[in-house]
């Protein structure tokens, strides 16, 4: 029997955009949503498993763990996309917008690789972490403090986890920076960032689909991060 790959954060934008083009390889998915609407009915219907999860508190990340572990005993791999692009103008509580950072972006891929490690082994072939991390890594963000202080720490332990899980489990990131826009982005906000990589193109998800092709069929890339920002370092 085919092992799934488990991906969290699949009910929208890019997150739900793997999971459609997984299932259409013929691959068996379990999924982590936040809120349940029509997209993760269809994921259902399309042969998803589908778990809910608000990754609120240690006990609920080991609450969704559990649940992963009822539904398989191996996997083909994790892909770990779940995230938050809360900032600090949102709000003046800091230490809990931090932990919050922290938690979502670094402590949940953390816990679930950790534990998980023994479902990724018990697949036959060879198997695959990837880490959805962010351009900010490279540069920071003075208005997504917390945020890019998150991707950081996720992006530095796709180094760790590949040295400690090799040869049997490759371990990489990808790191994007515009994907795609928001419904209720502004034309001036469009413009402005459009300016901000070489290539000045909203890419869709298409880019981001084509790099986790490319490392779920290598056999020798790991601990390596893949910058998918239109040469936005260049600027």
């Amino acid at each position: 029997m085919t092992s799934p790959i488990l991906i969290t954060g699949a009910g929208q934008r890019i997150g739900l955009a793997i999971a459609h083009h997984l299932l259409l390889q013929g691959y068996k998915l379990i999924l982590s949503y936040r809120t349940r609407h029509a997209e993760i009915t269809q994921l259902e219907q399309l042969g998803a498993t589908c778990i809910q999860a608000d990754f609120i508190d240690d006990n609920s990340i080991h609450a969704f763990i559990e649940q992963v572990k009822q539904n398989t005993s191996s996997l083909r791999g994790i892909i770990h996309n779940a995230s938050s692009w809360d900032c600090e103008k949102n709000t003046n509580n800091f230490a809990t917008l931090f932990d919050d950072m922290m938690r979502i972006h670094a402590k949940v891929p953390y816990l679930i690789n950790l534990t998980c490690t023994d479902l990724l082994k018990a697949n036959n072939d060879t198997t695959d972490v990837i880490h959805l991390t962010d351009y900010v890594v490279e540069k920071g963000s003075p208005k997504h403090i917390a945020y890019a202080a998150s991707k950081a720490a996720l992006d530095n332990m796709t180094k760790s986890f590949a040295s400690q899980l090799a040869p049997k489990i490759k371990v990489n990131a990808i790191a994007p920076s515009l994907i795609i826009f928001n419904q209720n982005d502004s034309d001036e906000y469009k413009a402005k960032t459009l300016k901000k990589s070489l290539m000045e193109i909203e890419p869709g998800s298409k880019e981001i689909l084509n790099c986790l092709d490319m490392l779920l069929t290598s056999s020798y890339i790991t601990g390596r991060t893949i910058q998918v920002d239109g040469g936005r370092h260049l600027k």
